[in-house]
């Protein structure tokens, strides 16, 4: 195994190597931020240290490990989200820097809309629990519940939220399902959308790791639009408020069911930072 002195010698032969793979350097800083204990900006503050014989092993068995196909996040088993390290691993999707939109766009929204009673919040199809416990942290008087299919998912869910001492009730079962006979105030979701003839489109390395029913839905990737559509409305309460991220091209029909679902609300499609419409929110007023 190629042994390294320094920080710097390590990120410059794991750069190569993982572009003559066809992947992104970034992950070679993300291993070693990882490798350190420490931040992008301590990386680059020990750039000429000395890596001792087990953090050179380590880093170098991890970026082969990514190099292999894994992705980088499940190699070092975390991704950052909304300023917080969550813990995930192959049973949930990799939060992804889009969905912290959705917690923001979701926080502004809720100074506006609710002012400061005590408010009752719902993620379904939580994965990773990101939604649910950034919410949870952000805004402490939320009463938060979390739902998902898979059992493994929640368990990772729940290991999230006792790291991240975030109080979050997690329930098994199929979207809204596990909700029936409560009434919420937020309803929040970034649910699998992606059509099944796009997998051709979706890199090999999310393809092999990523789980697949976290991914793809069938009606072109809408049909959970459309189940959640028809779920939610004896579960809201008014005022109201849901958020949902979509795939780009979902819009239209996307903010469609809920019209017609909730035909006195105000639903918009937003873009996100990239310019594409990636959010419909929906807002039930009195």
């Amino acid at each position: 195994m190629k042994m390294h002195k320094q920080v710097s010698e390590a990120l410059n032969w794991a750069s190569s190597f993982l572009v003559d793979k066809g992947l992104e350097e970034t992950a070679a800083r993300i291993v070693m931020q990882y490798v350190l204990g420490t931040s992008y900006s301590g990386v680059i503050m020990h750039m000429y240290d000395e890596l001792t014989a087990d953090q050179s092993e380590k880093f170098v068995a991890l970026i082969e490990e990514h190099a292999g196909g894994r992705p980088v996040q499940y190699c070092i088993g975390s991704e950052e989200f909304y300023g917080r390290t969550f813990i995930v691993d192959e049973s949930v999707l990799i939060p992804r820097p889009e969905t912290e939109e959705l917690v923001l766009g979701t926080i502004n929204r809720i100074n506006n809309l609710f002012g400061e009673q005590q408010l009752k919040l719902a993620d379904i199809g939580t994965g990773s629990g990101a939604i649910a416990i950034s919410m949870k942290l952000e805004c402490p008087t939320l009463a938060v519940v979390a739902t998902d299919i898979s059992e493994s998912a929640l368990e990772t869910a729940k290991k999230n939220a006792q790291m991240l001492d975030a109080t979050v009730d997690f329930r098994l079962g199929d979207l809204a399902a596990p909700l029936a006979g409560e009434k919420f105030d937020i309803v929040l979701s970034n649910p699998p959308y992606i059509a099944f003839d796009e997998a051709k489109e979706i890199s090999s390395v999310v393809l092999g790791h990523e789980p697949h029913s976290a991914l793809f839905a069938e009606e072109d990737g809408l049909i959970l639009y459309r189940k959640l559509a028809e779920q939610l409305p004896v579960l809201m309460n008014k005022p109201g408020l849901i958020g949902l991220e979509i795939g780009y091209t979902q819009g239209t029909a996307v903010a469609n069911f809920f019209k017609d679902s909730f035909p006195q609300a105000i639903v918009t499609v937003e873009k996100d930072i990239n310019g594409k419409p990636r959010m419909v929110f929906c807002e039930i007023h009195e």
